[in-house]
């Protein structure tokens, strides 16, 4: 009985300590966050300060006579982030339902590791491809073929208007888009493993057809892992700092085509953190970087919502 209670008494100091180690790394993480947002809101403050909430609408960014303005950066952070997923979706979603549902078993494993593997090559060597041999070509073959066929067509005309240099927006999209590719549909991959054999297997049972079951029985089954892939991939995107600043064009003039040159928030920080020398440049840049932040969180809160928004909506039909 003795041994007994000394296990007890043993167990119990074990457990106090399983949860005081996890509660002191939970609340570690929080107070990280904290002190970051708080020094980067101590850093930008001298241009919080002289601009305010102006600069996140100001579009002229000129260190000689000091006067900053964040827009044009955000939105080629905004933009080229949504190029990106707008081309990575689709083509993660149609890789994650051939490994799944479509390719032989003796294909997914080399397959998967294929995809898997470019998320291992390093940013900068997508952007030095994406300069050196994407864009070249690029310019010689695509660009031109979208002006002249959208050449006269309301709307998607101005589009792809400007001269056709391959580096631009439009480029800085399509570099983030094979890049995020390999996130998202290894997410969606191992989210769509998951669902019960039996589920589908009564879904073809019924007569569904495979498209039938990925829509109707897969993807609501795996929403939640979808969109957590899909953010996973966004967050990717918004940060990605040196293949753009390779092939955005690093211009802070304003975007008028997705073929001109423009600049993010990070390709911004990577080019002129290191010269920045007065303190309000400086600060600036420590702005933009607080944006990002804003930025990333607002998305994630978004991505929150819509979740609940689902959840809830699966509550009211049953």
């Amino acid at each position: 009985m003795t041994t007994q209670a000394a296990r007890l008494k043993q167990q119990h100091y074990q457990d106090m300590l399983f949860r005081g180690s996890t509660r002191f790394f939970a609340f570690l993480v929080l107070a990280t966050l904290v002190g970051i947002i708080i020094s980067l809101i101590l850093g930008a403050w001298p241009s919080i300060q002289k601009f305010g909430l102006g600069f996140i609408i100001g579009n002229e960014w000129n260190p000689v006579t000091q006067v900053f303005g964040g827009r044009n950066s955000i939105i080629g952070t905004l933009l080229s982030s949504f190029i990106a997923l707008l081309i990575a979706v689709p083509v993660s979603f149609g890789i994650a339902i051939f490994l799944t549902e479509l390719a032989p078993v003796w294909l997914r494993r080399p397959f998967g590791i294929a995809i898997e593997l470019l998320a291992g090559v390093p940013s900068i060597i997508y952007g030095m491809w994406g300069l050196f041999v994407f864009a070249p070509w690029f310019a010689d073959n695509v660009q031109p073929w979208l002006q002249n066929t959208t050449h006269g067509i309301p709307l998607l005309g101005p589009i792809f208007e400007g001269p056709p240099m391959g580096i631009g927006m439009l480029t800085s999209g399509l570099i983030l888009s094979i890049m995020v590719i390999p996130y998202i549909s290894s997410v969606m991959r191992d989210v769509f493993e998951v669902v019960p054999a039996m589920l589908k297997e009564s879904a073809y049972g019924l007569g569904c057809t495979t498209w039938e079951v990925v829509w109707n029985v897969v993807l609501p089954f795996t929403k939640n892992g979808v969109i957590g892939g899909v953010m996973l991939g966004l967050g990717r995107a918004l940060g990605e700092t040196m293949a753009i600043t390779f092939v955005i064009g690093n211009s802070h003039s304003s975007i008028k085509s997705l073929f001109d040159p423009g600049t993010s928030i990070a390709a911004t920080l990577a080019n002129e953190f290191t010269e920045a020398s007065d303190d309000l440049h400086v600060a600036s840049l420590i702005y933009l970087g607080l944006l990002l932040f804003v930025i990333t969180f607002i998305v994630l809160v978004l991505s929150k919502i819509l979740l609940l928004r689902l959840q809830k909506g699966e509550g009211s039909h049953t």
